[in-house]
Order: structure tokens, then C-alpha cells, then sequence
């Protein structure tokens, strides 16, 4: 399908002259037919002229229906997918810089010092060593911090672990809940903030419900201005009626620089 859409719009041009050639041709035998009507008097053959005067303009109509589909197609559905593939390699980017995430395990003290790590140092002067003193770290992505109490998130229909209430966001980050319910429709995600003049903007519909606890969608923090936001998932079910909801609060700030070894003379 999107190889169908790419060359309706790289041959968007051809396809203009040749509805347009089509419109001036039916035209044109519109004109004839017409001629042919007021001429004749035998009601046959009026009714013949009515009738291709008819399948004339039908065929105008029809090309320029034509011409409006590929138009939108060039406007609408091309710029949408367009940004879809900006966001899909952002996220990608985002997550091959990442890094595989390793926890350090302390080496075991060599038996060769004559240490016993067991038992303290006693009488040992410090005083005059230099000791390093630990800098402070870039808050990470997914800091908790002070928020407004969530909105619904009292059933297990409609549960949001990530983003959790008070999250910090700077970069993409995947929302893990639940979003179920008897004759389930649809789930909706959806946020307000700073960045949507105070109207909730729909970030994704979902079709297909998640009964346990499991990705649901991406959420891409590019885009929006730095500040708190409302986050919010709705279950709705055949019906199109809300069965239950869940809101959190986050907020979107710019990313952390890269902390940087401190340079020193050799």
C-alpha cells in the first residue's frame, strides 16, 4: 500500500495532464452531442444525443473525483506517513544509542594483599590523602517526582505503569499499562499540556486490547514544550461508551547533556 501511495505521488503530475486531457475530451463530445440534439428532430435520436451528453459529463465528474483522490493523497496521506517514518527512525536512533545496560559486580579483594576485608583498619591516618569526592549525576529519564494525584487507574481495565505519575520524559519511552473490557472496541492514549492549548490531543487509537501487563504503545516526547502534561488512557467498547480510565501526570524536559570525563594534564 505505501509503495501504491509513493507512486501515485511521484507520478502526480502525469496523472494530472492526463485528467485534465480526459475533461477536455469529454467536453469536446459533449459539444458534439449537443450540436447533434438541437439539429435533429426524430425523438430517437434526440434521446441517443441525451444520452452521450449524459456519459459526457459523467466522465468529467468522475476525472475530476480522480483528481481530488490523488490531491489528497499528495496533501494528507503522503506528509503522514512521511512523519510516521521520522518517528520510527527517531526511536530507533534512541535506542541503538542507548547501550546495553550492565550493572558493575565489585571485584573479589586479591588474597595476595594479607587484607582481611573483615577487619577495620585501626589506627590509620588518613588525614593527609586525597579522597575523591562523588559529583552529581544528570537526573535520569523516568525520576518520579512531585505530581497531582492520577485521575481513575481504579480498575485493571485501564492501568499505566509507564509513564508513572510524576515521571520525568526527555526521550522516547514505551507505555506499558493494561487496556481491556467486556466487548472492548478500542483505546484511546492521549495528552494536554502546554504544547496542545489545553484540548487532550489523541497520540494513538489502539484496536486490539492488552489484557496483561505489556507494551501498549511509543510515546515520543519530541515535539512538545518542556513543562507538565496529562497523560491518559480510555477504554471504550462497542458501544463507543467509556468503561475506564487512567491519568498521570508527566513531565517533558529537554534532554541531559552527556556527562564528560574531566580533562587533565598528562
Amino acid at each position: 500500500m505505501t509503495s501504491l501511495i509513493a507512486l501515485i505521488d511521484q507520478t502526480a503530475i502525469g496523472i494530472y495532464f492526463l485528467i485534465l486531457a480526459g475533461i477536455l475530451y469529454s467536453l469536446y463530445r459533449y459539444l458534439i452531442w449537443r450540436s447533434e440534439y438541437r439539429a435533429t428532430y426524430f425523438e430517437l435520436e434526440r434521446e441517443l444525443s441525451r444520452y452521450r451528453q449524459m456519459n459526457a459529463l459523467s466522465a468529467v465528474v468522475i476525472l475530476i473525483e480522480i483528481a481530488v483522490i490523488v490531491a489528497g493523497i499528495q496533501l494528507v496521506v503522503v506528509p503522514e506517513i512521511q512523519a510516521d517514518q521520522d518517528i520510527e527512525a527517531l526511536v530507533v536512533a534512541v535506542r541503538e544509542n542507548d547501550g546495553i545496560f550492565e550493572t558493575p559486580i565489585p571485584a573479589t579483594p586479591s588474597s595476595n594483599l594479607g587484607i582481611d576485608p573483615a577487619e577495620p583498619l585501626v589506627g590509620a591516618d588518613f588525614s593527609g590523602q586525597i579522597q575523591a569526592t562523588p559529583t552529581l549525576t544528570p537526573t535520569p529519564v523516568g525520576t518520579i517526582i512531585p505530581a497531582d494525584p492520577v485521575e481513575g487507574c481504579d480498575s485493571p481495565e485501564a492501568q499505566l505503569f509507564i509513564p508513572a505519575n510524576g515521571m520525568r520524559v526527555f526521550q522516547p519511552i514505551p507505555v506499558i499499562g493494561t487496556a481491556y473490557t467486556d466487548q472492548f472496541a478500542y483505546a484511546k492514549i492521549e495528552i494536554r499540556g502546554a504544547s496542545t492549548f489545553g484540548n487532550f490531543q489523541v497520540i494513538e487509537d489502539k484496536s486490539i486490547e492488552v489484557r496483561d501487563r505489556s507494551e501498549i504503545s511509543q510515546f515520543v516526547p519530541a515535539g512538545y514544550a518542556e513543562g507538565e502534561y496529562e497523560f491518559r488512557l480510555m477504554v471504550f467498547d462497542v458501544t463507543n461508551t467509556l468503561q475506564a480510565g487512567c491519568l498521570v501526570h508527566i513531565y517533558i524536559s529537554p534532554p541531559f547533556p552527556t556527562a564528560t570525563p574531566p580533562s587533565g594534564d598528562p
